[in-house]
């Protein structure tokens, strides 16, 4: 016969071998217990499980393990914030990596000279070991400590946390850096002129030093804020690019050997708008003086304006974000503030229209005086 218990479980009869129930429900039921598990008993021995019924394991070994796993992942979750989201004195480390990277940049610039080459060629080959085997390290400790989140755990999430941007471009940085020593002998890293292009891809080290695109998702939201204003600005001065351009091509391509072409005319407009000024081509009659001077104070007008746009904006943002940095300060005392107001409020006895689910006790405390 099978009666329902009290809290919610069904029981056999008593002459059964097995009782099951949901314990926890009901402290004064039968077979209850305060962890709210399932409790599976049998007619000789007593069995603790989980709620999804899997037995739970000892707690002499399992309590070992669990350690063993707790103290894992939170070395992977310690390496990971270090390394992806750093924050006091993981900035020690990213100051080393930025140091090294910009050394070896200063290095590469020297080894060109042939005044330095020899000396610089030398110290660029150490310098470039100890960061091939700085990032390889730090490569490595990436791709196993990104198991603390889910989305990048077991091989599958690892090859996702691989195909990532910044870890292309680390690997991509550690390949060339291993041929570029691998070509080299005796000491000369750029051997030849196949590894020496291979130069480029070690500048993309600076682009690590930004790993998590603040900059960038800052230069983004920006242009993206201003994006009528860029493009106002911008098409006004291409017209008054290519209406300049036309008018001193015209002007002067009969008198001048420096406008054969619209596309001669079309780089000295775009130098000179822009305010650069190589000198190579200048108009040498007075009708075309004339024309450059006039859209040269109007277009550069329309040159410099996305400049003033972009720096206004730069700078509002950052007040925006400060201002979001003191409301998220100010936000979690003024929630408490407002909910004790209420609670106050609504505990008021000569308010019949309120019903708090609490009552206000207020008692005065004595608190004893030593001398």
């Amino acid at each position: 016969m099978v009666q329902k218990a009290a809290n919610g479980g069904v029981y056999p009869a008593e002459g059964g071998e097995k009782k099951v129930g949901f314990v926890g429900l009901d402290p004064g039921a039968a077979e209850t217990s305060r962890d709210g598990a399932l409790l599976i008993a049998g007619s000789e021995t007593t069995k603790r499980a989980s709620i999804l019924c899997r037995p739970r394991s000892s707690l002499s070994g399992g309590g070992r393990a669990n350690k063993r796993n707790a103290g894992y992942r939170k070395l992977q979750n310690f390496l990971y914030n270090a390394l992806e989201r750093p924050r006091g004195w993981a900035f020690i480390y990213h100051a080393y990596v930025f140091v090294l990277v910009f050394s070896c940049l200063v290095l590469s610039v020297f080894a060109t000279i042939k005044e330095y080459k020899s000396s610089s060629e030398s110290a660029l080959y150490i310098l470039e070991i100890v960061t091939i085997v700085v990032f390889g390290v730090e490569y490595i400790v990436r791709i196993w400590s990104a198991g603390c989140c889910c989305r990048y755990r077991g091989w599958r999430g690892r090859l996702k946390f691989a195909r990532k941007p910044f870890c292309v471009i680390d690997m991509m940085v550690l390949i060339a850096s291993l041929s570029v020593l691998a070509a080299g002998t005796q000491g000369n890293v750029f051997a030849t002129s196949a590894i020496r292009s291979l130069r480029f891809l070690q500048i993309l080290r600076m682009l690590r030093m930004d790993r998590r695109g603040g900059t960038w998702k800052l230069l983004g939201s920006v242009v993206y804020a201003h994006s009528k204003e860029l493009i106002t600005a911008w098409y006004i001065g291409f017209l008054c690019l290519i209406l300049a351009s036309f008018l001193v091509y015209s002007v002067e391509k009969d008198d001048n050997k420096m406008f054969e072409t619209y596309a001669d005319a079309l780089w000295w407009g775009l130098i000179t708008l822009t305010t650069i000024g190589y000198g190579d081509k200048y108009p040498e009659t007075w009708n075309g003086r004339l024309i450059a001077a006039a859209f040269s104070m109007i277009g550069v007008a329309f040159f410099a304006l996305p400049a003033g746009i972009l720096g206004s904006g730069f700078a509002l943002k950052v007040q925006e974000q400060h201002r979001q940095k003191h409301f998220e300060k100010r936000r979690n005392p003024a929630a408490g503030l407002i909910q004790n107001a209420w609670r106050f409020y609504s505990t008021n006895l000569s308010r019949t229209d309120l019903w708090a689910t609490w009552d206000f006790y207020e008692q005065n405390v004595s608190v004893p005086m030593y001398r």
